[in-house]
C-alpha cells in the first residue's frame, strides 16, 4: 500500500515525523510538506508564481507553497503512481467544528479527497500537545482497517485525538462537527515604530457542542472521527431561494 504523508505545520515537525516513522512501519510511504507552518492557509493554491520541491536530509519532500500545494504537486506531477491514501498530520492542535474551514491539515486531506483518493486529517486536541504517539497509532489502526475493508464511496474523514497517553483513551466515535461561538477579538499593539498591528483572536468556546460532535467526543477523552464533504450547496434553501427570485 502507498500512502501520500502531508501537514500544514511544515515537514519539520514533530507530529508529520512521528506519523511517518508508524505508517512506514505498514506502507511504502511519500512526505511532501510545506517548507513553513503554513496553519490557517486553508485550501489555498500558490497561481502567481511558481513554486520549487526540495529534498530533506530525512528524504523529505519539502514545497514552498501552501499545504494543498504540496498535495496537488505530489499527486499530479512528483508522484509515479498514485497513493492508495492521503493522510495529513499530525497537526499540533484541534481541527475541530468551524476550525476545519480554516485548517490548512484539513484542506491538504481535502485536495486527496478531490483528486479521487480517499484521506485523512489527523489533529491532536490542543496546541503544545506530548501525546503525538497516541495519534500516530490510532492513524495506523484506521489505515489497518481500510486495508481490511476499505471504502464503499470516496471518503474524507476528519480525526481529533486527544491528548492524552493511549491507554487512556476511551475509544473511538463517529461524530458530526460541532460550532463555535464567534472568535475573540483581534488583539491589537504598537511596534517600536508606533505603528498598529493586529494579532487574529483566538478560536471561540463551542456553541455546539454537545453529545454526538467531535466537541463533546474529545472532551470525553475519546478519538473524534468525523466523514466530511466539499458540497457547499445549501439544499434546503434552494426552492427557498428560487420562490425569492419570483417576488
Amino acid at each position: 500500500m502507498k500512502i501520500l504523508l502531508s501537514n500544514d505545520d511544515g515537514y519539520f515537525a514533530p507530529g508529520l515525523n512521528i506519523l511517518a516513522e508508524h505508517i512506514a512501519k505498514i506502507a511504502d510511504i511519500t512526505v511532501v510538506a510545506p517548507e513553513r507552518n503554513r496553519s490557517g492557509a486553508s485550501n489555498s493554491l500558490t497561481l502567481d508564481r511558481p513554486l520549487s520541491v526540495k529534498r530533506a536530509s530525512n528524504g523529505f519532500f519539502y514545497v514552498n507553497g501552501t499545504p494543498t500545494d504540496c498535495v496537488h504537486i505530489a499527486l499530479t506531477g512528483l508522484m509515479d503512481t498514485l497513493p492508495d491514501m492521503v493522510i495529513s498530520g499530525i497537526n499540533d492542535g484541534a481541527n475541530m467544528g468551524d476550525d476545519t474551514i480554516y485548517s490548512g491539515t484539513v484542506a491538504a486531506a481535502m485536495e486527496g479527497y478531490l483528486l479521487g483518493i480517499p484521506s485523512i486529517a489527523i489533529s491532536m486536541s490542543q496546541h503544545n500537545s506530548t501525546y503525538f504517539e497516541s495519534a500516530a497509532r490510532v492513524a495506523v489502526e484506521l489505515v489497518q482497517h481500510y486495508q481490511k475493508t476499505g471504502f464503499k464511496t470516496a471518503t474524507l474523514l476528519n480525526v481529533n485525538v486527544p491528548d492524552i497517553p493511549y491507554d487512556q483513551l476511551q475509544g473511538r466515535r463517529v461524530t458530526r462537527l460541532g460550532k463555535r461561538h464567534k472568535a475573540e477579538p483581534v488583539i491589537q499593539l504598537k511596534t517600536p515604530r508606533n505603528e498598529t498591528v493586529y494579532w487574529v483572536g483566538a478560536a471561540g468556546q463551542p456553541n455546539d457542542g454537545g453529545l454526538g460532535t467531535d466537541f463533546f467526543a474529545v472532551a470525553n477523552r475519546q478519538v473524534s472521527i468525523s466523514p466530511i464533504q466539499v458540497d457547499l450547496t445549501h439544499h434546503a434553501q434552494l426552492a427557498e431561494i428560487q420562490d425569492w427570485l419570483k417576488c
